[in-house]
């Protein structure tokens, strides 16, 4: 008799890591184009719309920029579930159904004609964002790499998503001057459609069983009562709500402040355009300094240089080279938080529930985001200068940094765990 042939353990197990490994690549090049793509359309074209909109609906711009903000409002509010589904199911059917939403919402928005109807489009696209944008993106990544792997790819996808608004804010300008925002906002609506759809239902897979860490793997889900009880969680929960807060009132306020010192409007401008580069440049320095040091302990040097930056822009802010470097120090934390949380967080707790831990950190961090830029207007208003709003800013930063620091005085996390018959499919 023949003997059947024989197959190599070792060979077919290199074979899946090498088929996992492209596949995983592949994967998050696609998320890099369709978060390009899913920001630029649903998130910084509305600047763009923002005065046609108004003026076409005559109403005012405050009117309409309160449409953003409930769409805003409305993703935090789906931040949690739609991080339970992610640790459920995946982000295939999830992330193909928001992109999909998200493109017919573009173009209900071209046919609005009252600000209620403006309203109920930006309530569904701040749903649909919930469900195709940065969270439930950084929630696939994590789940198909391993730990040594996971700043590489988070990095990736952030860097070329970074460059949305590069790429769209001034496509969309143009569209508007030629067509008109309408007929703008249906181009978009093609982009998305072609572009973020068919990539979320094609490329997107549910990861390997095996991409768990031996640690997860040898025992069952953590208990999501045990994350919230820790004190490391609340840490760093405050850390980025307040870093969030902070990068928020200098994105908004910005270009006021410095012409308030006597500076054009160009110059203002210029600057502030500064921010795009530099977060690219903050998350390449820090993903290469994680790799010698602890990932907390570098995030929470960065923050605090944006404390030092923003503290010392009120008292030098008549200076225009004092005032890029200034910039410069505070840019270049601007996109720190995207990639170090969820390394943060997946190092610490369970990946398998890592979407719904991020997604409850999620809500106060996108309150802030859309609260504290007005908060900094009353101050403003109160005081009469930016001083004291920058000064508190500065504070905003050193309280995020101080808390992140705290964070690498704890030992690693021992989780209480679940039921095995609760770990999720």
């Amino acid at each position: 008799m023949t003997s059947p042939p024989t197959v190599a353990v070792g060979s077919t197990a290199g074979g899946h890591r090498e088929r996992d490994s492209g596949r995983a690549k592949g994967i998050v090049a696609a998320l890099a184009v369709t978060q390009t793509v899913g920001y630029g359309t649903l998130y910084y074209a509305f600047a763009v719309f923002l005065v046609p909109l108004a003026a076409d609906l005559k109403t005012s711009t405050t009117a309409v920029t309160g449409t953003f903000t409930a769409s805003v409002l409305a993703s935090a509010a789906l931040a949690v579930p739609v991080g339970r589904w992610l640790d459920r199911h995946g982000g295939r059917a999830l992330m193909t159904a928001g992109s999909l939403v998200g493109t017919l919402l573009l173009v209900a928005w071209s046919q609005v004609q009252t600000l209620g109807q403006l309203y109920a489009v930006q309530i569904g696209i701040g749903i649909a964002s919930a469900a195709c944008l940065y969270e439930a993106a950084f929630a696939v990544i994590i789940a198909w790499h391993t730990p040594g792997r996971r700043s590489s790819a988070l990095l990736a996808l952030t860097v070329v998503a970074g460059f949305a608004s590069t790429i769209f804010l001034p496509l969309t300008g143009w569209l508007v001057d030629q067509h008109g925002w309408r007929t703008a906002l249906l181009v978009l609506a093609t982009i998305q459609a072609l572009l973020t759809t068919p990539l979320h239902a094609i490329v997107l897979r549910a990861a390997p069983r095996h991409l768990q860490t031996s640690r997860e793997a040898k025992q069952p889900a953590v208990r999501l009562r045990a994350v919230f009880t820790d004190r490391v969680f609340w840490l760093l929960t405050v850390s980025f709500t307040t870093n969030m807060a902070a990068i928020s009132i200098v994105t908004v306020h910005l270009i006021a402040a410095l012409t308030s010192w006597g500076h054009t409007a160009t110059f203002a401008a210029g600057t502030a355009g500064l921010f795009g580069i530099l977060s690219v440049a903050g998350r390449l320095a820090t993903t290469g300094l994680q790799r010698r040091y602890r990932t907390s302990s570098v995030v929470a040097v960065i923050f605090a240089v944006q404390a030092l930056a923003i503290g010392l822009l009120p008292f030098i802010g008549r200076n225009a080279i004092a005032v890029i470097a200034a910039v410069i120090g505070f840019g270049l934390g601007f996109g720190v938080s995207a990639i170090a949380k969820p390394v943060l967080l997946a190092d610490r707790y369970d990946t398998r529930r890592y979407a719904t831990i991020a997604g409850t950190i999620v809500v106060p961090m996108t309150i802030a985001k859309a609260g504290t830029p007005l908060a900094a207007a009353a101050l403003h208003a109160r005081s009469g200068s930016y001083t004291s709003v920058l000064v508190t800013t500065a504070a905003l930063c050193a309280l995020a940094a101080g808390t992140l620091w705290a964070t690498s005085a704890y030992p690693r996390y021992r989780p209480e765990t679940t039921d095995v018959q609760e770990t999720p499919s």
